[in-house]
């Protein structure tokens, strides 16, 4: 039997009776200059009758029953038809990026269907200049963005002459244990009665590092200040209900100025990234006269993937290897170079929390900041108290170097993260070549006008330029 992780099958409990839960990525490409008219099609039809052998992962669903003892276990699907994972959508004559990102919110609006494997793929055209798009969408469950990213990678080539692109969802391991692990099986009662041993005892040592973990974030939340208290974060619109509809914009920086600021200010390229985000939101909020006097908190996921997993190939059984820590973003200061300073601090004491507890721990020690967060505003009357955060921002890190598709040129790649209730913005950034590019996904009656985020990204770079440059002269 194939158990979920405990992460995830916290997941796909809660999408039961919350939002839906899926991750995704939009990648914008130029076709090769040899392309005919009929490049798209062609592309469409080649995914249509693609005989790559499938990850394993993109092959099975989540099931609970009584023959799994009230288990979430990964159901095995035999046979898979592509067709209901691939769809087409054209955009209309003369569309721009706006059309785009409407359309990328429609798609992300909708749920994945829970009784075959959750991952979805639209080729998407009717771009200027010939480009097309892809928006790949998968399971959080399945995948998470770190591993996503790395499936993606594995899908596009450094050769703009390579014409034979294996799709995102292939396997990276050309074996047939994944046809042996496709055949239904009957759940050994016995197997269950050691499973359940083992977590007890796995239970054991785990509480232990929880309350280990536990003195030393209570320590650091009264001495160096740096950990944010389980309810710190103020109340804002972030923290209410959000309806089906999603909305979705993207936008990109230079690596280069986001570099210049992390040498100049001796800081991570995160924190110089967290440190733009945070100034967008103080803008936003301060435009429509809601700004809070506390500063904002956000969930960060921080990978493990590297420590825990470093001896593993890139395609593992597990969907997620990340720990959590709460991150405040400094939006109560005026100050761009001073904001900066406060995250830097704040991150640097995260990290050393998950490098030391591991993820399961974190994860354990954030729960009731995260429980009240996401469950409070599924309430009648959810009152508008303290929230354990405001919004979740990661980064994934993406393809080092120009790549291609099937011989078409990847100009851009955009997280396209998951909005919940309680968490109703999500801020995922993206590294890929030359450029940073940054997602933003929240609620339409959220933040009806996401669409001037973009302008504020670039706005809160520029300021920082100039804070970070005006404190190099005065030292």
């Amino acid at each position: 039997m194939n158990l979920l992780e405990p992460l995830d099958a916290a997941m796909i409990t809660a999408e039961l009776v919350s939002d839906p839960l899926h991750v995704a990525a939009l990648l914008i490409l130029a076709p090769p200059a040899t392309a005919g008219p009929g490049y798209v099609d062609e592309l469409f039809e080649q995914a249509l009758t693609d005989t790559a052998q499938m990850d394993p992962r993109f092959r099975r669903h989540p099931r609970l029953g009584l023959d799994t003892a009230g288990l979430w276990v990964w159901q095995p699907d035999e046979s898979i038809d592509v067709r209901e994972h691939l769809e087409r959508r054209t955009l209309p004559p003369g569309a721009g990026p706006d059309a785009l990102w409407q359309l990328v919110s429609e798609l992300h609006s909708a749920p994945l269907v829970r009784t075959r494997p959750m991952w979805m793929a639209y080729l998407i055209d009717g771009l200027g200049d010939g480009r097309f798009a892809l928006y790949l969408k998968v399971h959080h469950t399945v995948i998470d963005g770190v591993a996503g990213m790395k499936k993606i990678r594995h899908s596009l080539s450094a050769d703009p002459d390579h014409l034979l692109s294996p799709p995102f969802y292939a396997s990276e391991r050309r074996r047939s244990a994944a046809r042996a692990t496709s055949r239904k099986t009957i759940p050994n009662p016995l197997r269950l009665a050691r499973t359940a041993l083992h977590d007890i005892a796995s239970g054991v040592d785990l509480a232990g590092q929880v309350i280990s973990g536990e003195i030393s974030t209570v320590a650091s939340i009264f001495g160096v200040g740096q950990t944010e208290p389980p309810f710190g974060a103020p109340y804002t619109r972030f923290n209410g209900r959000i309806d089906r509809e999603r909305a979705f914009v993207g936008c990109s920086l230079p690596k280069a100025r986001v570099r210049a600021i992390q040498e100049a200010a001796r800081v991570t390229g995160n924190d110089v990234l967290t440190a733009v985000i945070g100034a967008v939101l103080r803008e936003w909020l301060v435009a429509h006269a809601e700004l809070p006097d506390r500063s904002l908190v956000a969930l960060c996921p921080i990978t493990v993937r590297g420590r825990e997993g470093s001896e593993r190939p890139a395609e593992d059984s597990h969907g997620n290897l990340f720990g959590l820590e709460l991150c405040p973003l400094g939006t109560h200061l005026s100050d761009p170079a001073e904001r900066l300073a406060y995250i830097h601090r704040a991150m640097s004491r995260a990290k050393r929390q998950v490098a030391r507890s591991g993820a399961n721990v974190t994860m354990f020690l954030r729960a009731p900041s995260i429980g009240a967060t996401v469950l409070l505003p599924t309430l009648p009357f959810a009152p508008r108290l303290r929230r354990g955060y405001n919004l979740s921002i990661s980064n994934v890190p993406g393809p080092r170097s120009e790549m291609y598709w099937n011989g078409a040129h990847l100009e851009e790649i955009y997280p396209v993260s998951t909005a919940i209730s309680g968490q109703a913005l999500n801020v995922t950034t993206c590294s890929y070549a030359d450029r940073v590019l940054f997602g933003y996904v929240s609620g339409r009656q959220v933040m009806p006008d996401i669409e001037t985020v973009p302008t504020l990204t670039e706005r809160a770079l520029e300021d920082l330029e100039n804070a970070i440059a005006k404190q190099g002269r005065r030292s």
